[in-house]
């Protein structure tokens, strides 16, 4: 009979997404100008005001407020009329120092020997249904609120759309858990009230409010679905489109105010659309405005990285993989591997988690060097997902009346590189 699964998206403009973004952008500045930082940065959003908290250990300082406003424009909240504008918003900064307690549990005389900023445990997940080894609802998703990101800043073709919007797919799977057809597609984007009432009268109003619907909806599947499923580089993901699918636009009627006005946001509260929408599983932890150190953040990618490399190495075609820490302890207290049955080895997933912990060195210090992760490489993380994500080398330009201006060549999303398969398919004889 075959089952139906479902993930969500979220925008940029997203409030929680506004917030994580924020969070990212000021550690990146914190580790531009200091690669040691310890930061564990949160941001609170709303109607024309962010709260800036958390903890920070570091040698350099910045303009923390200026970051936000920055962060703010670029998204696209420049209008007073969003309530929530980036020169005129309000911006509360009470980032203190780090606790010496959590600190003393992290800085080793050997580095090699750091220990994990917390306990936890931490799941990665990959599946070969796509081309990236992401679950092929999310990944949907996502690309679904890119290409609406891309026509919003091109604000030609929909030039009504604002920041703040929501996508979710539902995909029809078989009982093997192969996708088959595209089922349902929501799409819920905030707009201009484009379409004014001929006068005061509630049925006026009615009328101009299912004019807009009607116009966002013709817009989303004749202008934003073929831009996305030319965007598809797979045919085989292509065919699922092909047969009839359900459409909800704006399922209320109206999306007029949203963003921070519209509803508060918070760092770290989208964790399933950071990760993989629901399959595999979560620890819980969030990502944004968290260094390295914090494992939360490090091994979560960590365990993706393996994850990703063991199934494209044909170890199996779905994995799942868990690594646990106390704080203050360098190596991990277990690893966990869950292959769903769907192992190519003659290995228990326990002997498979065994030979991952001989393969991969999973001390934070270590993750952290062979990730790349003590650079400035995290705002570009905050916004349509963590995983999947193409790695690429790009220069970053940093600016301070403090500390002067640096540019700094970061290599992103360096837990999606596929290279470990040689050394896995070498270990497991696959």
């Amino acid at each position: 009979m075959g089952y139906l699964f479902t993930s969500e998206s979220v925008s940029e403009g997203h409030p929680d997404k506004v917030a994580d973004q924020i969070s990212d952008a000021i550690l990146d500045k914190l580790l531009a100008y200091d690669p040691n930082a310890k930061v564990a940065c949160e941001t609170l959003v709303t109607t024309g005001q962010v709260v800036l908290a958390g903890e920070v250990k570091t040698k350099a300082y910045i303009d923390m407020p200026l970051v936000a406003r920055q962060v703010i424009k670029r998204i696209g909240y420049t209008k007073g009329e969003y309530m929530f504008e980036s020169n005129s918003c309000g911006v509360l900064s009470a980032i203190h120092e780090q606790s010496p307690d959590i600190n003393r549990g992290v800085e080793r005389s050997d580095p090699r020997e750091q220990g994990a900023g917390d306990q936890g445990m931490m799941f990665g997940y990959a599946t070969n249904e796509t081309e990236n080894y992401m679950p092929l609802p999310l990944d949907l998703a996502h690309r679904i609120l890119r290409v609406l990101a891309d026509i919003r800043h091109e604000g030609k073709l929909m030039p009504y759309l604002r920041p703040d919007a929501k996508s979710q797919v539902t995909v029809e799977y078989s009982d093997e858990g192969v996708p088959v057809r595209i089922d349902t597609i929501v799409v819920s984007t905030q707009h201009d009230e484009f379409i004014m009432p001929k006068d005061k009268s509630k049925e006026a109003q009615l009328e101009a409010d299912r004019r807009m619907q009607e116009q966002i909806e013709n817009d989303i599947e004749q202008i934003l679905m073929p831009r996305v499923i030319d965007s598809i580089q797979s045919e085989k993901v292509k065919a699922l489109f092909k047969g009839k699918i359900r459409y909800f636009v704006n399922p209320t009627g109206k999306f007029v105010i949203g963003g921070p006005h519209g509803d508060s946001g918070l760092t770290g509260r989208k964790i399933i659309v950071d990760t993989y929408g629901g399959k595999g599983a979560h620890g819980g932890g969030a990502f944004s405005g968290k260094d390295p150190s914090k494992v939360d953040r490090s091994a979560a990618y960590a365990a993706r990285h393996i994850a990703k490399n063991m199934v494209a190495a044909g170890v199996a075609d779905e994995m799942l993989v868990q690594l646990s820490y106390a704080i203050g302890v360098a190596e991990p207290i277990s690893i966990y591997v869950n292959t769903y049955g769907r192992s190519h080895v003659a290995l228990t997933d326990g002997e498979i988690a065994q030979k991952i912990g001989e393969i991969f060195d999973l001390r934070p210090y270590s993750i952290e060097e062979r990730l790349k992760l003590r650079y400035p490489i995290y705002e570009e993380t905050a916004a349509y997902g963590h995983m999947g994500r193409q790695p690429q080398v790009i220069t970053k330009c940093f600016k301070s009346y403090y500390e002067g201006d640096i540019d700094v060549t970061v290599e992103l999303f360096t837990w999606e590189k596929l290279d470990y398969v040689d050394k896995i398919k070498e270990v497991f004889h696959v």
